[in-house]
């Protein structure tokens, strides 16, 4: 079938919409129309060329829709199904799978740099040529194939637009702090950035019983924001950042440091920032070529925890829905996340406001009715 999708032809941008051709999907694919799909900033790395991808290709990794068709051997959604789409699918056999830990799936990984389906080829084409996919789900387009442990069902009272989010931005900022973090009651929790990622840990934060939620932001819009979603103190990273929580904390600092930005050297204030036995996820994702330190004395003296956090260390299959039904019962106002939403055709635009920091989280709505628009 055709399918109109936004590519991007070069490092640099801009995304250019094309009629590409999309295959059938073959055996454990699932075929979906997009409803909507969110703007991320891991999309802008990589027209920037921070995070490396290789070109042409179809960007968009935070996406729902409805089910057009499933390939032999798909049996858990069918055709007409709503679904939200998780990025990294799991093969449920690998050593990391087994071990309760799928977005460290061996079979994935080598697929997902590679800009291909699990089976290393692709389902999008320009005339002659390959488009490549980006992270098997290729949300910039008006239809995808995507691997079937992918496609996440779910209630069709759910709001795609929401559903797209929880499959990315929500489902990241969220696990950071309940899966990998586990914040307890009675914590003082750090953030680092106050997005789409960031925002959605304060929200778990919030929803964990942290005492103090410390958040620090650039723009002061989005300083303003985050009280809303449950900040009980938001600094300028122009602030004395350490002081100030040190101060907050009896002297002794943050016990959970959430880093949803991934600049280059901000790892190093994390740590300060944090109290001895406290942990510092690293969620943000820095330049290929960037490297961190921190005093290593004090990093075995202090007992202080240095991790990364991958997708919120999640299990989406059972993340995701169990996000939705947090949005559902109204504890977690993923639609506020929402500032701003553009048409399929303002794609770039909704780039342009992204990296200008204007907004919490954009979302192009590329099916009007099926968005419920």
């Amino acid at each position: 079938m055709e399918t109109l999708a936004a590519v991007l032809e070069e490092t640099g941008g801009p995304l250019t919409f094309r009629t590409l051709t999309l295959d059938d999907p073959a055996p454990g694919e699932v075929a979906v129309k997009i409803a909507a799909t969110g703007v991320c900033a891991s999309d802008a790395h990589t027209i920037s060329g921070r995070i490396p991808s290789p070109l042409p290709a179809v960007l968009g990794h935070e996406g729902a829709g409805v089910v057009t068709a499933v390939g032999a051997g798909v049996a858990h959604v069918a055709a007409g199904d709503h679904v939200a789409l998780s990025w990294l699918p799991s093969c449920g056999r690998c050593r990391y799978c087994q071990a309760g830990r799928p977005v460290l799936c061996a079979a994935s990984a080598p697929a997902l740099l590679g800009g291909t389906l699990l089976d290393g080829t692709v389902r999008l084409h320009d005339g002659g040529r390959d488009v490549y996919h980006y992270s098997f789900l290729s949300t910039f387009a008006e239809h995808t194939v995507v691997p079937a442990a992918s496609a996440i069902k779910i209630p069709d009272s759910v709001p795609l637009p929401v559903a797209a989010l929880a499959g990315c931005g929500v489902l990241t900022g969220y696990g950071a702090v309940v899966n990998r973090a586990r914040v307890a009651p009675g914590d003082a929790v750090l953030v680092y950035g106050a997005g789409g990622v960031g925002l959605s840990a304060i929200m778990a934060a919030k929803l964990s019983g942290a005492d103090h939620i410390v958040v620090v932001e650039p723009h002061p819009g989005k300083r303003d924001g985050a009280t809303v979603f449950g900040a009980t103190r938001v600094l300028s990273p122009d602030d004395n950042v350490v002081a100030e929580v040190r101060a907050l904390t009896g002297g002794q600092g943050a016990d959970v440091t959430i880093d949803a930005v991934g600049k280059e050297g901000l790892l190093e204030q994390a740590f300060d920032a944090t109290a001895p036995g406290g942990t510092v996820v690293c969620v943000g994702v820095p330049a290929a070529t960037a490297y961190a330190s921190v005093p290593a004395a004090r990093f075995v003296r202090e007992e202080k925890y240095l991790t990364g956090s991958l997708y919120g260390s999640s299990r989406p299959t059972q993340d995701i829905p169990k996000l939705l039904n947090l949005f559902h019962t109204g504890k977690l106002p993923i639609d506020k996340l929402i500032s701003k939403t553009y048409a399929f055709g303002e794609i770039n635009t909704a780039f342009a406001d992204l990296t200008g920091g204007s907004n919490r989280r954009g979302v192009v709505i590329v099916d009007e009715e099926l968005a419920g628009r």
